[in-house]
C-alpha cells in the first residue's frame, strides 16, 4: 500500500509540472503574439559565399599544413590583404574627386547575387523573391550578374507567373541572370528557368513539363445516392464550368478543356519568346527530360550545378548571398518546430512501412 500511495504522490507530481510548464510556455505564446502584432515585416540578410569558401579550405589546411607551410601562406594572406587595402583606398579618393554620391564608389571585382527558390505548389516563395530582387537591382552595377538556384516541381498559373514577371525585372535591368537547377524545374518551374539568359542543371535534373494539368473530385452520385441536394446560383454563362458537387455537363467540360488550351497556348508562347532557339512544338508535350537530354532539345545550356558553377567563378567574383527572412513569432517557431518534428516521423513511419525504392 505504501509503494502504492508513494507512486500515486509521484504521478501527481509529475503531472503538476507538465502542466505548469504548458501553462508557461501558453503565456509566453500569448504575450509574443500580443506584442508582434504590426511588426510583421522581415529583413534581407546578406552573407558572403567566398568567406564560406574560403573558411572550408582553411579548416582542411590547418590540418595538411606544415607549420612552415601555415606561417608562409600567412604571410601571403597578409600581404593579399595589404594590397587590396590600398586598393580600397585609392578607388575612394578617385571616386571622390569624381562625384559626390556614395551610389558613384564600385567594387573592384564584379560581383554576383545569389538567390535561392524552393517552389512549392502555391508558389508561396514568390514574396521572398520579390524583395531580395528589390534588394538587389538598386546595388548592381556594371558586370554583375544574379544566379538564381532554383527547385520546384511547378504549381498554380498565377503564382508562377507572378514569380516568372519578377525574375524578368532583373533582365529587364539588363543585369545577367541564371537559373542553376540542381534537382528540377518543370512546368512553373520551367515557366521561371526559361527568363534566364543562361541555364544551367545538373546531370540528373528533372526540367520541362511545359503543359497544364488540373483535376477535380466530383460527389454528385454519392449525394443523390443519399438523397442529398446542392443547389448552385451564378451569374454569367460561364461562371462556374465544372464543380465538385452539382452534376457536371458536357457543355462545362468542353468549356474547361479549352480554358486549359488557351493557358497551355500562353505558357507555350511565354516559353518560345524566352527560348526562342527551342523548337516549342516538340518539348510543349508535357514530357519532362533529364539534364543530359534537355540541351539536346535545348531547354538548357550547360551541364553543371550550382555548387561547381560558384565555385569555379569564386576566384574573379564577390559572391553575395541574399535572402529575405520574414520575422517568426514564437507562436509559430514552436508551429514550425511541430511540423518539422510530425514530417520526420511520418517520413519514419512510411520508410518502414513501405517497400518502395528510389533512385
Amino acid at each position: 500500500m505504501d509503494f502504492l500511495y508513494e507512486l500515486g504522490l509521484f504521478a501527481a507530481q509529475t503531472a503538476l509540472i507538465v502542466l505548469a510548464i504548458i501553462a508557461v510556455v501558453l503565456t509566453a505564446v500569448m504575450s509574443s503574439t500580443h506584442r508582434g502584432r504590426g511588426s510583421d515585416e522581415g529583413y534581407i540578410e546578406v552573407r558572403s559565399i567566398n568567406d564560406r569558401f574560403d573558411s572550408y579550405a582553411n579548416a582542411i589546411r590547418e590540418l595538411s599544413d606544415t607549420e612552415h607551410m601555415a606561417k608562409a601562406r600567412a604571410k601571403l594572406d597578409k600581404k593579399a590583404e595589404k594590397a587590396k587595402t590600398k586598393s580600397d583606398k585609392a578607388r575612394i579618393k578617385a571616386a571622390s574627386k569624381q562625384a559626390t554620391e556614395p551610389s558613384a564608389l564600385e567594387s573592384d571585382r564584379p560581383r554576383t547575387f545569389v538567390l535561392n527558390f524552393d517552389g512549392d505548389m502555391m508558389a508561396s516563395q514568390v514574396d521572398a523573391l520579390r524583395e531580395e530582387i528589390s534588394a538587389v537591382l538598386p546595388n548592381v552595377q556594371e558586370g554583375d550578374e544574379v544566379v538564381l538556384r532554383l527547385e520546384s516541381p511547378g504549381g498554380v498559373v498565377h503564382g508562377y507567373g507572378l514569380a516568372a514577371s519578377q525574375l524578368s525585372r532583373i533582365k529587364a535591368a539588363g543585369v545577367t541572370l541564371i537559373i542553376a537547377i540542381d534537382k528540377v524545374a518543370a512546368s512553373g518551374g520551367y515557366m521561371m528557368a526559361c527568363v534566364g539568359d543562361r541555364i544551367i542543371a545538373a546531370p540528373f535534373a528533372v526540367i520541362g513539363s511545359i503543359g497544364v494539368v488540373a483535376q477535380m473530385p466530383n460527389f454528385h452520385r454519392l449525394l443523390k445516392k443519399n438523397d442529398v441536394d446542392i443547389e448552385q446560383f451564378t451569374a454569367g454563362e460561364y461562371k462556374r464550368t465544372i464543380t465538385m458537387f452539382a452534376e457536371n455537363t458536357d457543355k462545362g467540360r468542353r468549356k474547361f478543356e479549352s480554358e486549359l488550351e488557351d493557358t497551355h497556348d500562353l505558357f507555350k508562347r511565354f516559353v518560345g519568346d524566352n527560348r526562342q532557339t527551342v523548337d516549342i512544338d516538340k518539348v510543349s508535350t508535357g514530357e519532362v527530360w533529364y539534364g543530359k537530354q534537355a540541351i539536346d532539345v535545348g531547354l538548357i545550356d550547360a551541364i553543371s550545378t550550382s555548387d561547381a558553377y560558384l565555385q569555379e567563378s569564386a576566384a574573379d567574383r564577390d559572391l553575395i548571398e541574399v535572402r529575405y527572412r520574414q520575422k517568426q513569432k514564437l507562436a509559430e517557431k514552436l508551429g514550425v518546430a511541430m511540423e518539422s518534428s510530425i514530417d520526420r516521423m511520418v517520413m519514419r513511419a512510411w520508410k518502414r512501412l513501405s517497400d518502395t525504392r528510389f533512385l
